[in-house]
């Protein structure tokens, strides 16, 4: 029988920071489970790894503000790369009704203390993109120190940390059963049983059977989203940010030396669907040559596009923290897409909670549990 203090469920992006933040806080007896026989075969490696701090509301705000500087100290904290890219993420509003909303989220951001964020005209948006289609485009916003980070190499960094500091990491360890005793848990994996105090659920799009296993039903489900790669392609300029075309959605950025090609499928329903739909192709290659003309001849090989899951919850927030009816199980789930880019403040939050039962880097109450049976969501508009 083996015991840790803490047991993180979970390998990915999200399960590898809070074990690098325990270790770092001085929990070293930290045991991270991980069912597939690598890391990041989950969610993390197929994330499109934008970072960005342009949110709608405070609590993501603040959970940036601690990410993206993070991410840009990552090598020098950690001995590790996770190749931070401070390109900027480039808001394109086509409509009025897009233009208030942004101007309303850039005073939040600028309240909350983010620096590097301005709104931009029409005008500048086609000076400084003249390959864009910018006719019907009204303004937008731009924050330089957004970008993107490589979500495997920032997951290996964090974990490779923890378990050069003492944390253990068992990989080919599927979880069959979560059993409450004497106020801990037994934990019967594929690789033994370990008992433990805390348990935390970091399962990603999994994360909801792993609840059910201590009788809790929690409201994340998978949903998937496709990402479509180019071929090399040198027409349009490899410094660009992350753009967003607000009218439809897609959006794109620089990867290698072509682009990665984005774009929410209003169509998709959720459930466990990791295989690429080659009739998407179509669908995203319309859109980014309306947008972007030059693209109407870029080149993508199917083989190479692919698919991951999203891990929904009701408002599009995370659950973090400790649950209200099983104590000692907490909840690192339902990040909705931004699992990668705030993973450093997850990690931090979790391990504040766990080991002082309180955080001052957001306000917990606001991402807890109960506010689903309280009435008490709080919906984030900005969701790519």
């Amino acid at each position: 029988m083996h015991t840790a203090d803490v047991v993180l469920i979970g390998g990915g992006i999200v399960g590898s920071s809070i074990a690098y933040h325990l270790v770092a806080a001085g929990c070293k007896n930290v045991l991270v489970i991980e069912r597939e026989t690598a890391q990041g075969k989950g969610s993390t490696g197929k994330s499109m790894g934008g970072v960005r701090a342009q949110f709608s509301t405070p609590v993501n705000i603040q959970m940036s503000l601690y990410s993206i500087p993070f991410y840009a100290s990552f090598e020098e904290r950690l001995g590790h790369p996770c190749d931070y890219r401070p390109q900027g993420y480039l808001f394109c509003a086509t409509t009025e009704k897009h233009m208030a909303y942004l101007r309303a989220n850039y005073e939040k951001q600028i309240a909350m203390g983010l620096k590097n964020v301005r709104l931009v005209a029409g005008d500048e948006i086609r000076s400084m993109f003249p390959l864009l289609r910018g006719d019907d485009i009204v303004g937008g916003s731009f924050c330089s120190t957004d970008g993107f980070v490589d979500p495997y190499s920032a997951m290996i960094g964090f974990m490779t940390w923890a378990s050069d500091h003492g944390a253990t990491l068992w990989k080919n360890a599927g979880v069959n059963a979560i059993t409450c005793k004497g106020g801990g848990y037994e934990i019967a994996t594929t690789r033994g049983t370990v008992c433990t105090r805390t348990v935390v659920n970091c399962a990603g799009a999994w994360a909801a059977p792993i609840a059910k296993m201590v009788g809790i039903d929690l409201p994340v489900e998978p949903l998937r989203r496709m990402l479509v790669p180019t071929e090399p392609f040198d027409l349009f300029p490899h410094t660009a940010p992350m753009i967003i075309d607000m009218s439809s959605g897609f959006h794109f950025r620089p990867e290698g030396r072509g682009f990665l090609l984005a774009w929410n499928d209003p169509e998709e329903t959720p459930g466990y669907k990791t295989d690429f739909e080659a009739g998407f192709i179509e669908k995203i290659l319309t859109r980014a040559a309306d947008r972007v003309p030059v693209f109407e001849n870029v080149a993508v090989n199917p083989k190479r596009a692919w698919a991951g899951l999203y891990e929904m919850t009701p408002d599009h927030h995370p659950i973090l923290g400790e649950s209200p009816e099983v104590p000692g199980f907490f909840f690192a789930n339902g990040f909705s897409g931004h699992g990668v880019m705030h993973s450093p403040a997850t990690g931090k939050i979790l391990s504040d909670l766990i080991l002082t039962g309180k955080t001052d880097l957001i306000d917990a109450s606001l991402l807890n549990f109960s506010r689903f049976a309280d009435g008490r969501m709080i919906h984030e508009t900005a969701v790519l």
